[in-house]
């Protein structure tokens, strides 16, 4: 059973999650994306990817809770201390790779955000650079806490350094999960539109096709190794990024023409 689809059209990738009845995410999904992620980043003719729900009224519900027993059962049946399960499991695990991937895409990624988007779903959306998400009746964020757990797949990193550690403390500690609007006024997505977040996705996904791809990965790379660096050392990558890209990229240099000459509009699209 496919629990994927991928649809390619002028360059904007489609990848739809279709894992019915409930839309959960679970391993054998991740392993589709995972492959897609390498496909999709090799392909020069894709210039952005949109990722959204195929359930009716869910984006990804949740990861399988039964899933996540069968990993606690085969922990507490391994036979090693605590310390020693904290110390094998800091290895990189099939679910962070794919995460990671999404996140370091060297495209820009938006989740089109259309149901329930809890837990890893949620923590899935936080990996892609725009989350998009349509008034209606669910729930956003990470509830983990109320089942005895917390987020453990990027969710206590990546909600701090999007909303502050102060406001991600409050919602991940009462494990508490907000409507689409209340999200967009959180900043945990941005923007909350009428209608379906896939056609407000797909606006913006022109939009970045319609770009330079070698100044759109740059600038993301940039900017997403700028948490994990110092003001000085992301400076200096900064300078670094900005010499390599104009010294091999024809397209950057074409379209600086083009302006300086009066051809183009710096602030294009409006």
């Amino acid at each position: 059973m496919t629990l994927t689809n991928l649809s390619v059209d002028q360059g904007i990738a489609t990848v739809t999650f279709a894992n019915p009845p409930h839309g959960y995410m679970n391993a054998a999904q991740m392993q589709e994306i995972d492959r897609i992620a390498d496909e999709l980043t090799a392909d020069d003719t894709v210039r952005v990817v949109v990722f959204t729900g195929g359930v009716e009224n869910v984006f990804i519900r949740h990861y399988d809770v039964a899933e996540i027993l069968v990993f606690a059962d085969a922990m507490q049946k391994s036979g090693l201390d605590s310390d020693a399960v904290f110390e094998r499991a800091r290895a990189e695990t099939a679910l962070s790779r794919t995460f990671n991937k999404v996140d370091r895409m060297p495209k820009p990624t938006i989740a089109a955000i259309n149901g329930f988007c809890q837990g890893g779903g949620f923590e899935f959306a936080l990996c892609c650079d725009l989350r998009i998400a349509q008034a209606g009746d669910y729930r956003i964020g990470l509830p983990e806490t109320n089942i005895g757990i917390f987020p453990g797949a990027g969710g206590t990193e990546r909600l701090p350094r999007l909303i502050g550690e102060a406001r991600a403390l409050e919602l991940i500690l009462r494990g508490r999960t907000v409507g689409p609007e209340e999200a967009a006024r959180l900043e945990l997505v941005h923007e909350c539109v009428q209608g379906p977040a896939i056609e407000r996705a797909l606006e913006l996904a022109e939009e970045f096709a319609a770009k330079s791809p070698c100044g759109l990965a740059a600038a993301k790379a940039q900017v997403k190794s700028a948490s994990c660096l110092s003001l000085a050392d992301g400076l200096a990558n900064g300078r670094g990024r900005f010499a390599a890209l104009v010294a091999g990229d024809p397209e950057a240099v074409r379209q600086m023409k083009e302006f300086v000459t009066g051809g183009e509009d710096i602030n294009r699209p409006a």
